[in-house]
């Protein structure tokens, strides 16, 4: 468990293991997430990623995408039929 102490203007410093665990550097937001009557401390861009990953569950099979290549093959078809139309 890590502790932050909250200064006057209601600023808390996230110990360094912390900002590491999240990816976070100098400028980056966090999101804090409510859940149970908790707070979640979370990196926004990883949860964006979560959630597109979520979104995009089962798809690459349902595509019959097996790996990068069948990815890149795919944008390569999508990206003439749009110069087409």
């Amino acid at each position: 468990m890590e502790l932050a102490k909250i200064t006057t203007k209601g600023q808390i410093t996230l110990p360094i293991s912390i900002r590491r665990q999240l990816n976070l550097k100098d400028g980056d937001k966090v999101a804090f997430i409510e859940k149970d009557g908790n707070y979640i401390l979370v990196n926004p861009v990883s949860l964006a990623i979560d959630k597109v990953r979520e979104a995009f569950k089962g798809e690459a099979e349902r595509l019959g995408l097996k790996n990068e290549e069948d990815v890149t093959k795919m944008i390569k078809e999508l990206r003439k039929e749009k110069k087409q139309s």
